[in-house]
């Protein structure tokens, strides 16, 4: 079986960030209506962030690693 994406992605982050919004906002609704309203308030805050930070890697993505296994200008023999 093959993994669709890599462990340590965004994607992963991602998507564990959202499950554990899910457990914060299930455990929530067993409390009274005004935790609901200040963990809506803390989820839009967090919400904000994570959009900033998708759109910027999206523009802005990280710098590619260069290949170790092909020699370069500095290693090349003269």
């Amino acid at each position: 079986m093959q993994r669709r994406f890599k462990v340590n992605s965004y994607t992963t982050y991602s998507i564990g960030c959202f499950l554990v919004w899910a457990i914060i906002f299930g455990i929530g609704a067993l409390h009274p209506q005004d935790t609901g309203h200040v963990l809506l308030l803390v989820f839009g805050g967090w919400f904000i962030g994570w959009l900033s930070a998708t759109i910027a890697r999206y523009v802005y993505p990280p710098p590619k690693q260069e290949r170790t296994d092909r020699p370069n200008e500095h290693t090349r023999a003269m």
